[in-house]
């Protein structure tokens, strides 16, 4: 499972490229906020792409790495621990997310803006609007929605902040949320997860019987896939039933994707439909995917026999999409940049929405993943 020196390389040379021609109010790799042309706000993208500076840090040890990352947070963190754009009543869990990187910051400069910046994301979750089930809406302008990407934005830092700060006060209530997801949008055939549920079935998208969306779209699921890794990783030994109940999720989320995986290694925009005219091998879904089943080998939580699975994806990704554009800088490609449910471009979750949505280059929901799915595979050969 060696990285050879080449590759390492190319690597090394794109990041320093993002890094480069990027600061907290204008990142290159956030693709939304430079195509809207608005300001850059506290958001889940960025997070992501920290959480991976941060990681590259943590195995090269190379300080320029942890400058940055720093800086980047210090951008919107102020002393009193307010956020910069940040909102606890816009009730949006994407807003959670990079809140984990506060922990790592918090850790090693015992500085407690962040502790207080910790609190006030904690704050958000507090008083966030529930379905009947228990789950936190995905955002409020989603009643009674639950999307799985929420369960990644949200869960891992709902668990380390009750392990670290509440006395695992609730950890029982962040299991629960996973078991619901398991329960209501688990599919019985595949065992693949549906993107969405709607508890009112009232949405256009949402099936009458079940409360579902129409497919499974790759990056939710692996955005469910690093949720399960890393609320697993934030667990406290003592709650052993509930550590093992989501390794168990784990497990046969992981069985049930390997029959879609291509040839090529990566997996497609619709997880189950290699062979409707218009799907395509997805990036930043492969990415997550291939990260998270490192992740869980290298803490022991699946079997080596997963990291065939992962090395080919990564590899795949390689392959087809880390290629250079046309002034010679290295770029990832097939990036699906946004999909969603709902709201005023009436995405209906259908399989020509899926493949409707623009694919980008260089943006963060692929490169954050598949650099931690390198920083692990580094981590591993170490």
């Amino acid at each position: 499972m060696m990285i050879n020196e080449i590759t390492k390389n190319k690597i090394q040379t794109y990041v320093e490229y993002l890094l480069d021609n990027s600061t907290a109010e204008k990142p290159m790799w956030n693709m939304e906020k430079v195509l809207s042309g608005q300001p850059n706000k506290w958001n889940y993208i960025d997070g992501c792409m920290i959480t991976a500076v941060l990681s590259l840090y943590e195995i090269t040890g190379d300080e320029k790495y942890y400058k940055f990352a720093k800086d980047f947070t210090d951008y919107f963190v102020n002393e009193d621990g307010t956020i910069k754009s940040y909102d606890v009543e816009e009730y949006n869990l994407d807003n959670v997310n990079a809140g984990k990187n506060l922990f790592y910051l918090y850790e090693k400069t015992g500085d407690e803006k962040y502790k207080k910046a910790i609190d006030l994301i904690r704050s958000q979750l507090q008083t966030m609007p529930r379905t009947k089930e228990g789950n936190f809406w995905h955002k409020k302008i989603y009643p009674y929605q639950i999307w799985l990407d929420g369960l990644y934005m949200a869960q891992p830092f709902y668990m380390k902040y009750e392990t670290l700060f509440n006395g695992m006060e609730n950890c029982r209530d962040s299991v629960n949320q996973f078991e619901n997801v398991e329960r209501l949008m688990k599919d019985p055939v595949t065992g693949l997860y549906y993107h969405g549920y709607d508890e009112s079935r009232e949405m256009y998208w949402a099936d009458k019987e079940t409360g579902c969306s129409p497919n499974f779209w790759l990056r939710a699921i692996g955005w469910f896939t690093v949720a399960l890794v890393d609320t697993a990783e934030a667990i406290d030994e003592t709650l052993y039933y509930e550590f093992r109940y989501l390794i168990s999720m784990l497990e046969n989320l992981i069985e049930s994707l390997i029959p879609f995986q291509d040839k090529s290694g990566m997996f497609r925009q619709v997880v189950d439909k290699p062979d409707v005219e218009g799907n395509y091998l997805e990036t930043s879904g492969t990415a997550l995917i291939a990260y998270g089943i490192l992740k869980a080998v290298r803490l022991g939580y699946l079997s080596e026999k997963y990291l065939k699975v992962a090395v080919s994806a990564f590899n795949g990704i390689i392959d087809n999409y880390l290629t250079l554009d046309d002034e010679g800088h290295l770029t990832l490609d097939g990036i699906c940049l946004v999909a969603g449910l709902g709201g005023n471009q009436h995405r209906d979750g259908s399989l020509e929405y899926y493949f409707s949505e623009p694919v980008v280059r260089n943006e963060a929901k692929g490169v954050a993943p598949f650099l931690l799915a390198y920083t692990e595979i580094l981590q591993i050969n170490k």
